[in-house]
């Protein structure tokens, strides 16, 4: 689940859990205690990075991008193609989307799970 994930990078994502940008905060809002009726987890380190949500189940990751991405495509083109290679897949929102389009972005997380035919999502 953690893909040899080392252990300093537990306590970077701990510090992160604990200081999320408000974007991030916005939408875990959204996605903890299974309000999509799937498991995410915020912070959460796979290999060398630290995905910003990550749900084992679908082997999805969701990461919010601030104003920094736009400076480091190039490393976050490489770092999705990472994850990839272990079989994750990669959603990518910029902060202004969810602080301003959340429902839309709820809609694109869903639409990006599985359907589970038990529960009807």
């Amino acid at each position: 689940m953690f893909y040899n994930a080392q252990p300093l990078l537990f306590e970077r994502a701990r510090e992160l859990r604990n200081n999320m940008t408000e974007a991030e905060r916005v939408l875990w809002e959204k996605l903890n205690k299974g309000q999509l009726d799937v498991r995410f987890k915020a912070q959460h380190p796979i290999h060398i990075f630290i995905a910003d949500f990550y749900c084992h189940k679908h082997k999805l990751i969701i990461e919010i991008d601030g104003g920094i991405h736009k400076q480091q495509v190039k490393y976050d083109i490489g770092r999705t193609a990472e994850l990839e290679k272990l079989g994750l897949r990669v959603i990518r929102f910029s902060n202004k989307e969810v602080l301003t389009l959340i429902e839309k972005v709820v809609d694109v997380i869903k639409s990006s799970l599985p359907l589970n035919p038990l529960k009807g999502t």
